[in-house]
């Protein structure tokens, strides 16, 4: 069963969704972006996919490579 949280339910406003794309820039993990924004972590997985934002963090080599 999942947390309930201060806004369960709720429709994301267009705030919450620039607050998430700055966040995720800023590779933030999902289980602090959804303390900060009050969200389950499933419920910002299905947030990020619906805008099309990548979770992926940036700051990581691709294919587990090196430098």
């Amino acid at each position: 069963m999942a947390k309930s949280t201060r806004n369960s339910g709720k429709q994301s406003t267009s705030g919450e969704v620039s607050q998430l794309k700055q966040l995720v820039k800023g590779n933030t993990p999902t289980r602090v972006i959804g303390l900060k924004l009050g969200r389950t972590e499933n419920a910002i997985y299905n947030k990020a996919s619906e805008e099309g934002i990548s979770l992926a963090p940036t700051n990581q080599s691709p294919y587990g490579t090196k430098k």
